[in-house]
């Protein structure tokens, strides 16, 4: 009886939501109706502008850099002390 009870529950819920589904293949309401006023060449020429005017280069891809006063093997003396002092984790340690 239960069961019964639950297909038709089931059923009638199927049956309900094939309905809501109801409405044009191609959704042709939705459709925007444009009307361009400029021509076809006018767009080409813009089309061909922004061509040759981009940048191949992504957005924000360019860092400002910092020059260095100090040499390698004094960065290097610096890391290494601090390694050993413990204020820089290192190796297995470091995790």
């Amino acid at each position: 009886m239960n069961t019964s009870r639950i297909l038709a529950v089931a059923a009638l819920a199927a049956v309900a939501s094939f309905g809501a589904q109801a409405d044009e293949a191609d959704a042709s309401q939705y459709v925007v109706q444009f009307q361009g006023n400029r021509t076809r060449a006018e767009v080409q020429a813009e089309a061909v502008a922004k061509v040759a005017s981009h940048n191949q280069e992504p957005a924000g891809s360019r860092v400002a850099t910092v020059q260095s006063k100090a040499d390698r093997a004094t960065v290097r003396a610096e890391t290494v002390e601090a390694v050993r002092l413990g204020q820089i984790p290192s190796g297995e340690r470091s995790m």
